[in-house]
């Protein structure tokens, strides 16, 4: 029997998500905060798995609000009031539970600013005697999300404040869809030539994003001859940190260059030169993505290749998502 990659995953992708995002009012406050996710410009790509791990340890709501305080790299969280009362232990062993219970979520996005769940930039304040001591560290992770991407290294994840930017939303969409093909290689098995065809497939959209990170992953599948599942690893590590750098318009052009390299041999001169010229005016900054990508679709429709035909980039999430028009 051949061995069959499988196909790329359709939306909705199931994600998890921090539960007040969804509107659900679980805030320390009693509040929820849907109005800051950009649900309209999501619509229809993914399904949502709420998680409040203040709720999960059981807090109450409304509560006394808590807050990071420490040293920015091993930080406590504790009550804002009542400083003795530390929920460390309880929210950390509560995200290394769940983590494991996020094996077939395609990504995570978690409150920002949130001493449980914020990502990026979370308060934390010296404190000595249980007394705040200065101004807040601003390198602060929340000790639910620092468990769950410790436990969960490669799942893409994002803040919802973050995905308000068009460069950062469209690459953490395209990344869900990238890790859901990879969980469902997974399921289907593991083999050398399956691994080889899944990088040939995402080839080029790991280029745009990292060129060094491309080369580390072809150096990697140079030889299979060792231990399959920890080169496997070690390849979606490479993967989805490369995905993770936002491309740019050089890096993009680079790419749109090596596929225009494919029609060299089919298209006219003034149709080389008519690319060419969006490529160059796209990398400059005066023409969108979208130009020079639709015209070097339609030289491919006109004059197939098989190959160009696999590649991931030049569709990484459903056309109809329109997350590239504005890149």
């Amino acid at each position: 029997m051949v061995e069959q990659l499988p196909t790329r995953p359709e939306p909705p992708l199931k994600i998890a998500i921090s539960e007040c995002l969804l509107g659900s009012e679980v805030r320390y406050d009693g509040s929820g905060a849907r109005s800051s996710y950009p649900h309209a410009a999501l619509d229809g790509l993914f399904s949502y798995q709420g998680i409040c791990p203040e709720v999960g340890i059981g807090m109450s709501v409304p509560r006394e609000p808590i807050r990071l305080v420490g040293a920015a790299q091993s930080p406590r969280v504790v009550g804002v009031k009542a400083s003795d009362q530390d929920f460390t232990q309880p929210l950390r062993d509560y995200g290394q539970n769940m983590a494991a219970a996020l094996k077939d979520v395609c990504g995570y996005v978690f409150m920002k600013g949130s001493p449980s769940c914020g990502l990026f930039r979370v308060k934390v304040y010296p404190e000595e005697a249980g007394r705040i001591t200065g101004a807040p560290d601003m390198r602060g992770r929340g000790i639910y999300a620092a468990a769950v991407t410790a436990v969960l290294p490669n799942l893409p994840v994002e803040e919802n404040g973050r995905l308000q930017d068009v460069v950062l939303r469209e690459n953490f969409v395209m990344r869900t869809f990238a890790y859901g093909h990879w969980l469902r290689l997974q399921q289907t098995g593991l083999s050398a030539r399956l691994l080889i065809e899944f990088h040939s497939r995402y080839k080029y959209l790991l280029m745009a994003h990292s060129v060094v990170h491309y080369q580390q992953a072809g150096r990697l599948l140079s030889d299979l001859k060792n231990d399959l599942a920890a080169t496997s690893e070690q390849y979606v590590q490479m993967l989805m940190a490369g995905l993770a750098k936002p491309a740019t318009r050089k890096s993009h052009a680079n790419v749109l260059s090596h596929l225009q390299g494919y029609l060299k041999r089919t298209l006219d001169s003034a149709s080389r030169q008519e690319l060419d010229q969006l490529i160059t005016a796209y990398r400059q900054g005066s023409q969108p993505l979208l130009a020079p990508l639709t015209l070097l679709k339609h030289h491919f429709r006109r004059y197939p290749d098989e190959y160009v035909a696999y590649q991931t980039y030049l569709d990484p999430h459903p056309e109809q998502s329109a997350l590239r028009r504005l890149l």
